[in-house]
């Protein structure tokens, strides 16, 4: 089991649940944008946020900016390690840096020491268009190996200063190279794990990687903290980190719907139909009128895919020619035409919830 570490209320490590991030991309001297922002990634899900510290403005204003959010703010540093201190004190719950890059073995030895006195844990964040120049000469070229060995190095530079209130990301677009230098780094230490596919992309295929690359990792246990890295609105981010914790199985859902992929037996429009209960479902659960969590609901296209195949949903339906055969709890309810299937499943699934 990994270390546990604190940001703000927020344990990463140990056995709690895997945590959500996502990184504002406005500017952080922007107090009132990064404000507004951040405030949806909350509606949203997102547990933990990261701002960028690029100045001493940014490091101000990130005060004004904690002072109004309601989850732990991550302050991420590059290269002046002023930067660090002086988010610290503007009360960031905890800082990313890459300690090859924040200037020298005595600076590093002044953030790790605030950093304790405060009790901020660091992030040690290396991901492939960072590595050292004698890892890349080593292994020739980036390398899930060479990624591996620069956190371990960079790790070893904060525990040189006796800290090792540490969490390591290790990051590369290239999906296998991701997966690889987790599992080396998860095999060597004990610190949690910030996971994620750097640069994944835009949302189409940023999502499609994000999946592959860390719905692996999470299915291995591997895996504390994760951000999904998409070029969109960060609250797209958010979301669809929801959704893979909720497919993975490592959160439990409002509901899940089970709808079969469609063929020529078909006889109604079966993809309306699905996505039309899956949005009525979610409104209703948005406004109190379906309780509970886990709820499982079938949207079957025909006889053959009915509530047979679906015999583990609590509810759903069995569609033929332009009607569907409701089903809940494994007994037959009645038949109605296609143009009431949505409604009247969603008002059975009410029913269903009381």
């Amino acid at each position: 089991m990994k270390k546990t570490v604190r940001a703000g209320n927020v344990i990463i490590g140990g056995d709690a649940p895997v945590s959500i991030q996502s990184m504002c991309n406005t500017k952080t001297e922007d107090v009132r944008k990064s404000i507004e922002q951040i405030k949806r990634l909350e509606e949203a899900g997102c547990e933990i946020a990261r701002l960028t510290v690029p100045s001493m403005e940014a490091a101000k204003a990130f005060k004004e900016i904690k002072a109004k959010a309601q989850i732990p703010l991550v302050a991420d540093i590059h290269f002046d390690y002023r930067l660090a201190l002086a988010a610290m004190d503007a009360g960031a719950d905890k800082i990313r840096i890459n300690p090859g890059n924040i200037g020298g073995e005595e600076k590093i030895g002044k953030v790790a020491e605030k950093a304790k006195s405060l009790g901020i844990p660091i992030r040690v964040g290396v991901n492939s268009g960072s590595l050292e120049k004698d890892i890349l000469a080593g292994y020739g070229g980036v390398t899930a190996e060479g990624l591996a060995e620069s956190a371990l190095r960079n790790v070893a530079l904060l525990e040189k200063h006796d800290f090792d209130n540490i969490v390591i990301s290790l990051k590369s677009s290239n999906v296998k190279m991701n997966c690889d230098a987790y599992r080396i780094v998860n095999g060597k230490c004990d610190y949690p794990l910030h996971i994620g596919v750097t640069e994944a992309g835009t949302p189409e295929m940023g999502k499609i990687k994000s999946a592959a690359g860390l719905g692996a990792l999470l299915l291995e246990g591997i895996g504390n903290t994760m951000r999904i890295s998409l070029t969109a609105d960060p609250v797209e981010e958010v979301v669809f980190a929801r959704k893979l914790l909720e497919a993975t199985g490592l959160r439990e859902s409002a509901f899940e719907i089970v709808s079969c992929p469609t063929c020529g037996r078909t006889e109604v429009d079966l993809e309306k139909i699905a996505s039309m209960v899956e949005q009525e479902l979610a409104k209703a659960f948005a406004e109190g009128k379906i309780s509970g969590k886990g709820l499982k609901i079938a949207v079957m296209g025909c006889a053959v895919n009915g509530p047979g195949e679906a015999a583990g949903a609590d509810l759903g339906v069995a569609c033929g020619k332009g009607e569907g055969l409701l089903f809940s709890k494994g007994k037959t309810v009645r038949k109605v035409p296609e143009s009431d299937i949505v409604r009247e499943l969603v008002r059975i699934a009410e029913e269903y919830s009381k």
